[in-house]
């Protein structure tokens, strides 16, 4: 059995648990070594959505990574198992096999057609956001001009909504993130996603978009990024710092973690330098550590809740009940 840095006490606790980890933002590439989703299972998580695409790189990409990755899973049953409903995230948990899904990061992904959405949906994609960092033909990045949602976003949320795919509003502008919780007859989450009163960066998000997200019956995932975190950094304790704020928003049912972790930093310094328009540089400094808080900080996360006032259920829910209720609310 894994030992972990923490008492026998939260030890414990952490492995009863349901650990959900909402978003692994990998950067696709057949040379990667997926065997780094391991660490998850190895780190006490339950499920795991991996990023299969996002708006920096074609859509026809994303049908190769969900090929790659779903062909990984596959090979090792013991120990992996693909997941479509909430239901079977409990028959992982019961045989000791981490849960998988997938998400996209960007209607970009759509090719500007509708039906994909039931195409990526039937591929196992549970969560879609509607624009990373820049406008798309579906609506706004937090990134570039804060313009609202487009007719082909609006269609496209209500076909998300229809097959039971949670709209993401993370990386979104405002106005599109607002508009697409107005109209979504479904509860929405930000998948990954910080308190801008804590730490003024264009990727986090303002209180009242935070509030939306609750009104819906949704979920925010505090990621584990440092630059959205803290001037400091990465740490546990400034990750339980955002997500002490955004419970005393919306409430401890409300909010969960996703920590967008990234297994191929090679990758990711190559397609920021060539794509350097997705990341301003006055977001994103050259020579900027972006710092990733990894998957083995789960264990410490658990403890450090605790520790910290949140009750016993409350961080049953903020480290996977919350999305969880959310799958089994939305997911079809």
């Amino acid at each position: 059995m894994k030992e972990w840095p923490v008492s026998s006490e939260h030890a414990k606790f952490h492995r009863e648990a349901m650990v959900w980890d909402n978003h692994a933002g990998f950067e696709f590439d057949l040379k990667n070594d997926l065997n780094h989703i391991y660490r998850w299972r190895d780190s006490g998580v339950d499920y795991l959505s991996v990023n299969a695409a996002y708006d920096v790189k074609s859509w026809e990409l994303t049908i190769s990574a969900l090929s790659g990755y779903r062909a990984f899973v596959e090979s090792d049953p013991d120990r992996l198992m693909l997941v479509t409903t909430a239901s079977d995230i409990d028959r992982a948990r019961a045989g000791g096999q981490l849960a998988i899904g997938f998400d996209i990061e960007g209607m970009g992904a759509l090719n500007e057609d509708v039906g994909m959405v039931a195409l990526y949906y039937e591929l196992g994609v549970r969560q879609m956001l509607i624009a990373y960092n820049l406008n798309n033909a579906a609506g706004g990045g937090c990134h570039d001009e804060d313009v609202g949602l487009t007719p082909f976003g609006r269609a496209v949320i209500g076909e998300m909504n229809r097959v039971g795919m949670v709209v993401d509003c993370s990386h979104s502008s405002y106005r599109s993130s607002m508009e697409a919780m107005e109209i979504s007859s479904a509860p929405v989450m930000f998948s990954h996603s910080n308190s801008r009163h804590l730490h003024d960066h264009e990727r986090n998000i303002k209180d009242d978009q935070i509030l939306a997200c609750g009104a819906t019956g949704g979920v925010v995932g505090i990621t584990g990024i440092g630059l959205f975190l803290d001037p400091d950094g990465e740490s546990v304790d400034a990750l339980v710092r955002h997500i002490r704020y955004t419970a005393d928003l919306i409430g401890p049912d409300k909010v969960g973690i996703g920590l967008d972790y990234d297994i191929s930093d090679d990758f990711l310094e190559d397609t920021v330098a060539a794509n350097t328009h997705f990341w301003p540089e006055s977001q994103y400094p050259s020579g900027m550590n972006i710092g990733f808080l990894a998957p083995e900080a789960f264990p410490k996360i658990t403890e450090t809740l605790l520790d910290c006032g949140f009750s016993h259920s409350e961080t049953l829910g903020i480290l996977g009940g919350n999305f969880y209720r959310l799958a089994r609310d939305v997911w079809r």
